[in-house]
Order: C-alpha cells, then structure tokens, then sequence
C-alpha cells in the first residue's frame, strides 16, 4: 500500500508538524527565498485545503489532524458558501511574480471537504453529485434531449 511507505509517512509528518492549533495551514511566498519559512505564514482556506486533501491521502478520517482541518474549514465558512482569502497563493515565478486565482479560496476548500465526506462514508464514487442530462434544464430554458 502506498500510503504505509516511508515517503508517504514522512509527509504526513511533516503536514501535522506544520499545522496550526486551530487546524488551518499557511505558507508564505517568503519561503521561496527562506527556506526554514516553509509551513509558515497566515492560515488560508485554499493552503488548508491542501493540506487536508494531503492528509487524507494517507490517514484515516478519524485523525485528529484531519478532523482540526475539516473544523477550521466549516468554521470559515462564510454565510454565502464562499471563503474569504487575502493572501497570495499562486506561484508565477517564484521569486519574480506571484498569482492569485481568486477561485482557489472556494474550490479547493469544497474538494477537500467533498474529499472527506466522501471518505467518511467509504464511498469509491468520488463526485457531489448525479443527474440525468435529460433532465437538466439551463437557464435559457434549454432543456435536454427528450
């Protein structure tokens, strides 16, 4: 099993050695020019994420790591399903310019808890959700095949 090797075993630890009390994660760009920065810096939904969808890799959902990243996610959520992100958390080119994708703040977070809930019910069918296209009706009032 991949997970029970030394370097998927060496990564988890390190995850759970950066991770904050409050079960978030964060890096700064800093650590591209410091190294002994990496794993610091302010928490944020899209880093957190990461690292939840890490630890799941290679941990059962019942982790304590886990369960502090899945709380600090759902308790950072705002009212309209979004999460809020300030920081900086796409590389260009490190060093030289760094990007933000403004939806990483919402779509890794919501992989990442999909990712989990699915875990949690030894599920092997990794998606939201199922319809039928023939009954999907877009807003132009477009409906599918008949």
């Amino acid at each position: 099993m991949l997970t029970a090797g030394e370097e998927c075993q060496r990564a988890l630890s390190w995850l759970r050695s950066v991770q904050k009390p409050d079960g978030s994660f964060g890096e700064s760009v800093q650590s591209y020019e410091n190294p002994s920065t990496k794993g610091q810096g302010a928490s944020t939904a899209s880093q957190t994420a990461w690292g939840l969808i890490g630890l799941l890799a290679g941990s059962d959902t019942g982790d304590p790591a886990i369960q502090r990243a899945v709380s600090y996610l759902v308790s950072r959520q705002n009212s309209d399903g979004s999460w809020s992100e300030d920081e900086f958390t796409g590389t260009g080119f490190p060093c030289v310019f760094y990007m933000k994708y403004h939806l990483y703040r919402n779509s890794f977070p919501l992989y990442a808890l999909a990712r989990f809930r699915n875990q949690m019910r030894n599920s092997t069918d990794f998606r939201a959700m199922m319809f039928n296209p023939a009954d999907f009706r877009m807003r132009s009032g477009f409906q599918g095949a008949r």
